[in-house]
């Protein structure tokens, strides 16, 4: 493990996060249809599946004043109805996981999916208290991975920002 200053880390993949040897791959952007539809304006449901509530409390961060996601078109939405995207954070212990899944199928399509912290991407801290908190679901198509615990609100500013095509 390293701790650096670094904050462009998220990936569009889970193979992209793992270093060997090569320089890190961050997000790509959509392609020109995602580009189309989400690029100016993305409205995301967050879901708490579990976890410690950092990453929870960083999101809440991106809110404020000092990142304001608003002016960037970003912003969270209360039903998953009004919504583009599921922003998901926490292991999905094995009592969340229908719920998480309802919630994926009650979006309307298009949309697509961010795991947001070491534990939504493989399970963090919690991987071997229980079986099956792996992260998000695998049957989720996850379009966006930011790591950290809790990741950075710049490193889930970047990567949003990336995804969308705009940095």
């Amino acid at each position: 493990m390293l701790f650096t200053r670094e904050y462009a880390l998220a990936a569009r993949s889970r193979e992209d996060l793992l270093l060997e040897g090569q320089a890190m791959r961050l997000a790509e952007a959509l392609d020109a249809r995602g580009q189309k539809l989400f690029g100016r304006s993305l409205k995301l449901r967050q879901v708490s599946a579990g976890g410690c509530n950092a990453c929870e409390a960083d999101v809440n961060v991106l809110t404020t004043v000092v990142f304001d996601l608003g002016r960037f078109g970003i912003d969270f939405v209360a039903s998953p109805r009004h919504a583009d995207g599921l922003y998901v954070t926490g292991p999905t212990p094995e009592n969340m996981r229908q719920a998480l899944i309802e919630t994926w199928q009650a979006l309307p399509e298009p949309r697509l999916c961010i795991a947001a912290g070491a534990c939504a991407i493989s399970g963090g801290l919690f991987r071997e208290l229980q079986p099956g908190q792996t992260g998000t679901p695998a049957h989720l198509p996850v379009d966006l991975f930011i790591p950290g615990c809790p990741p950075h609100p710049v490193t889930a500013l970047h990567g949003m920002l990336r995804l969308l095509g705009r940095i």
